[in-house]
């Protein structure tokens, strides 16, 4: 991967700031996208300390304008784009009858309707190039029923479907389209789930009245064990590879999502 070019949303904390720093290390030129322009800076600060080439920039994923502007950006800052993850997300929690209009709307712009923007801009520019990588962060909720996440399920199946369609589009031009289906990672969203410091332990052993079983590896990921197979997915070592989720869940879902 070394002296590839990376477009990361969702850039300034947890999974997509993990994903950024191992692309990095990995001899990547990163673009790191964000809408909170304050932790942006201080991630890619820390990170450009170290070394690494990781410039920022910020988007609204939400704007197909902003994309559009975002995107040719990028590539000034680290050249063509080779790689593109789709980690920006938002979770609001709620049951289904009772969530509100807004609870759904932004969901659905944030987690899918930004993934559209953001993967139509880079691919309309690797298609002239003959190749490139996509890796959108989805969700094991996408396939396996959540109490109380009706919201972020619904947009994470949606961007799934989405992603592969895209990739079957696109593989003739070598451009590969994957998905990381990631269960509970210790996260800030994760830990807004919960109070205090139950969120990794309510992950770990379930909830039964919720029909959660637990994670049987018996703990949760961290997020550079989803950077690690966002990576993969990227590199040349999955090179026949496309249209394909892979799950980092523990055993969470028990193999069947």
């Amino acid at each position: 991967m070394e002296d590839r070019s990376a477009l990361v949303t969702g850039a300034a904390g947890g999974i997509g700031e993990a994903v950024v720093r191992t692309l990095a290390e990995r001899g990547v030129r990163v673009a790191a996208l964000d809408v909170n322009t304050a932790r942006l800076s201080e991630s890619v600060g820390r990170l450009r300390a170290e070394g690494l080439r990781v410039t920022g920039v910020s988007v609204d994923v939400t704007s197909s304008a902003d994309v559009e502007r975002a995107v040719p950006e990028a590539e000034e800052s680290v050249g063509p784009l080779d790689y593109l993850v789709n980690a920006a997300g938002v979770l609001r929690l709620g049951e289904a009858r009772k969530l509100t209009d807004e609870d759904w709307a932004e969901t659905f712009r944030v987690n899918a309707t930004g993934v559209f923007y953001m993967s139509r801009a880079v691919v309309n520019r690797m298609v002239p190039r003959g190749g490139g990588a996509v890796v959108t962060i989805a969700s094991n909720a996408a396939g396996t029923a959540r109490a109380e996440m009706a919201a972020y399920a619904a947009s994470k199946a949606a961007v799934s479907a989405f992603t592969r369609c895209l990739g079957l589009e696109v593989a003739q031009f070598g451009i590969r389209c994957n998905l990381v289906a990631p269960g509970s990672t210790d996260t800030p969203m994760l830990h807004g789930m919960h109070d205090g410091d139950m969120a990794v332990r309510a992950s770990v052993t379930g909830t039964p009245s919720a029909f959660r079983v637990g994670i049987p590896l018996g703990k949760v990921a961290r997020p550079h064990d989803v950077a690690d197979a966002v990576a993969f997915l990227l590199s040349d070592e999955a090179s026949h590879i496309t249209l394909h989720s892979l799950t980092v869940d523990g055993g969470a879902t028990l193999g069947v999502h």
